[in-house]
């Protein structure tokens, strides 16, 4: 009787990949992102397990949406302290923390437990086109986000 493959924390081939995230679209990419992460795109994907990739996106600052979402999409946070919310729009945001956009987008697709947390790690996020992961050798991973554009 064959047993089922269940791949080892040692056995996982941990890759680098470097997005560029401009003039992309924003869900669009985060979705691919997180499978990623997951490592849903492998063969040896387990679903409790970290078996995904490191990522890099680069130019997070140049990210676009689609529509009025520009000035409607609203980000919140709380301080904690009562009154303490704070709300800003994704043009707001993507001046002052361009990063951070990304890495929302990003986080809410994973899953929300240990495992999401550690995947979460896994995502290096840049404004602009220089990262300091150089010595990692990533490979240049081209996601088309846009329908129907040629890449």
């Amino acid at each position: 009787m064959e047993k089922t493959y269940l791949p080892t924390v040692s056995t996982a081939d941990k890759k680098w990949y470097v997005v560029d995230a401009e003039n992309q679209r924003l869900g669009r990419l985060a979705t691919q992102i997180a499978m990623i992460l997951r490592g849903k795109n492998k063969p040896t994907y387990t679903p409790f397990m970290n078996t995904g990739d490191f990522v890099i996106v680069i130019n997070a600052e140049k990210v676009t949406v689609t529509g009025n979402k520009g000035e409607q999409k609203l980000y919140r946070r709380h301080s904690g302290r009562p009154g303490g919310m704070k709300t800003e729009t994704f043009n707001h945001l993507q001046e002052r923390i361009p990063e951070r956009i990304i890495e929302k987008a990003v986080k809410g697709m994973l899953p929300k437990n240990a495992l999401g947390r550690q995947l979460f790690r896994s995502l290096k996020v840049y404004a602009g086109p220089d990262h300091p992961h150089a010595a990692q050798k990533p490979e240049v991973l081209s996601i088309q986000t846009i329908p129907g554009a040629k890449s």
